[in-house]
């Protein structure tokens, strides 16, 4: 069974990368480029779902703070379960294709897939602290693991593999997390030079709510 879905794997790779090395140099390039840049997208992300939990609560917040963590935590993870593997990259095992992406010497093995790993994770953490950015979150882990595909470095198991595991490591360390993080935010509220980056402030009474004030106190 397992040697199946290797091959099954195997063949989508090697039509991938073929296809990928037909194509214009500006696109390899941009793929090249954009394997890595797909991950600062998450960095956004996090710094949105921060800003955004300032106004909701201090779980969320906690959440959202503690997302790069989680996503760490998950990389190390998935770097763990790579030591127990030692499967080839595409790039080092079919030779005879070329690559976008320049070949990592044997011993950088390829499953699973750490960038996929970090994609996955981060697109957790997102999701539990702000889950309206599902779509999106999801969307640029599936673009992150394909890129990694396109360019050469993994198989599509190895990106597959690589986002459940680190999906499933920082959903654990981040719902572990949430109490003692929320517990945290409390505690650094208390002070005023940082409450401003843990509470957002309430909007100031406009005109109206003057009026509806003076009103009220003038019938008392």
């Amino acid at each position: 069974m397992v040697s199946e879905i290797f091959a099954i794997s195997a063949a989508w790779s090697r039509s991938v990368i073929e296809f990928a090395d037909g194509l214009d140099p500006w696109v390899q390039t941009a793929a090249e480029l954009g394997t890595d840049l797909f991950l600062g997208v998450f960095a956004i992300l996090f710094l949105m779902a921060w800003w955004r939990a300032r106004s909701v609560s201090s779980r969320l917040v906690g959440l959202a703070l503690f997302a790069p963590v989680a996503t760490v935590i998950a990389y190390a993870v998935s770097r763990t379960v790579k030591s127990f593997f030692e499967q080839l990259r595409p790039c080092q095992a079919m030779t005879d294709l070329n690559t976008i992406a320049t070949c990592d010497p044997i011993g950088d093995w390829s499953f699973p897939s750490n960038h996929a790993a970090i994609a996955g994770a981060a697109a957790a953490a997102v999701i539990i602290a702000w889950r309206r950015f599902a779509v999106v979150a999801v969307l640029f882990a599936v673009l992150e693991a394909f890129s990694r595909v396109f360019v050469g470095a993994h198989y599509p198991h190895d990106v597959t593999v690589g986002l459940l595991v680190g999906a499933a490591a920082a959903t654990l360390v981040s719902l572990l997390a949430a109490r003692p993080m929320t517990a945290v935010v409390d505690r650094l509220a208390e002070n005023d030079s940082l409450r401003p980056l843990l509470r957002a402030q309430p909007p100031a009474p406009g005109p109206e709510h003057e009026r509806i004030h003076e009103s009220t106190h003038s019938r008392v």
